[in-house]
């Protein structure tokens, strides 16, 4: 059985399946309602039942005690339904609602996803979690004092690990690290999230993402977060790479493209192998979308990728129309050091 929640004052509803809390339930579908720890301890998920009764089973709710209780509190983290709800939650609207955390993290997962970008995946511990926008970004804090940056690749409300795709940079020192001495289990350090390369809601403007190569992750979080929100906002997405092998994620986005009718999807090619046998555009990713869209005027632009990508597009699309109000960049600064 699933009850209906209302959220106050926002007036936004969504359902709550059996054995599910109002929390999870609500990053889910979309919701980014406030949380930290994710286990009752902190009390940031902490709100008001105005109307409906909840129960926590076995859930520990130790951040609430029972004169908040008999207030009508409720730890929504640990809160399941017993009826329909109403119940009053802030809702996270912009990056200056999430705090900044400095956590330790141990490295869960390392997988190659083509020749030279690896999928990393990061646990954080048992008390913690990471709330973040999607397209938001982590540093490294590196035992040198160094700090390195990676876009978070994953939608908010997969947030059990905290997904990053690192591309090997030649001379890298820190990529290197990471393709051929880190391994699972390893310690490290992370600050976030950062940044304010994340979605508009408040726009109902068409959306164009430009991406080039590892790009790709932040607007990947984006994108699932939209599919999980059930936007109905038209999005294409033109990623650009040198070849076909460089588009490491291709299977997914067409099948997004068949969970969502209104994604659109335009690979880039700027230097096809033989071997590739391409058919689809070539050049470069920007000229393509300048190609396919005369007016940029009603658009709105994300750009993620290399800097020369990013400056190039910014230039072009303010001569089709692009109020650069509406562009937003996060440019990929690659470090040797």
């Amino acid at each position: 059985m699933s009850y209906q929640v209302t959220l106050k004052p926002s007036n936004h509803q969504f359902s709550v399946e059996d054995e599910e809390t109002v929390l999870e339930a609500a990053l889910r579908q979309g919701f980014d309602l406030n949380y930290g720890c994710r286990n009752g301890a902190c009390g940031s998920c902490r709100g008001k039942v105005l109307e409906g009764g909840v129960t926590y089973g076995d859930h520990p709710r130790d951040a609430l005690d029972s004169e908040d209780e008999a207030a009508g509190q409720a730890l929504f983290c640990q809160a399941m339904p017993t009826t329909d709800l109403v119940i009053e939650a802030h809702e996270i609207g912009a990056v200056k609602d999430i705090p900044i955390k400095t956590l330790p993290c141990k490295v869960a997962a390392l997988e190659r996803l083509n020749h030279d970008v690896m999928l990393v995946k990061l646990k954080l511990p048992a008390t913690e979690r990471l709330q973040f926008l999607a397209g938001q970004y982590i540093d490294f804090l590196l035992k040198d004092g160094r700090r390195r940056s990676f876009s978070i690749a994953n939608a908010p409300h997969e947030d059990d690990f905290i997904e990053l795709h690192i591309r090997h940079v030649e001379g890298g020192r820190f990529t290197s690290e990471v393709f051929d001495a880190m391994h699972t289990k390893d310690l490290v350090r992370i600050q976030g999230p950062l940044g304010s390369f994340f979605l508009r809601e408040d726009s109902t403007r068409p959306v164009i993402f430009m991406v080039g190569g590892t790009g790709f992750g932040p607007v990947k979080g984006i994108i699932e977060h939209v599919l999980a929100k059930r936007m109905e906002r038209p999005m294409h997405l033109y990623w650009g790479a040198r070849a076909k092998e460089d588009l490491y994620m291709d299977a997914e986005v067409k099948g997004w493209m068949r969970q969502y009718p209104l994604i659109r999807y335009t690979p880039v090619l700027s230097a096809p192998k033989a071997e590739d046998h391409w058919q689809g555009r070539t050049g470069y990713v920007h000229e393509a979308i300048a190609a396919d869209y005369a007016d940029l005027g009603s658009c709105e632009i994300y750009a993620s990728g290399p800097p020369v990508m990013v400056y190039a597009g910014k230039e072009v699309f303010e001569k089709q129309g692009l109020d650069l109000q509406h562009y937003f960049s996060d440019a990929f600064e690659y470090q040797k050091d």
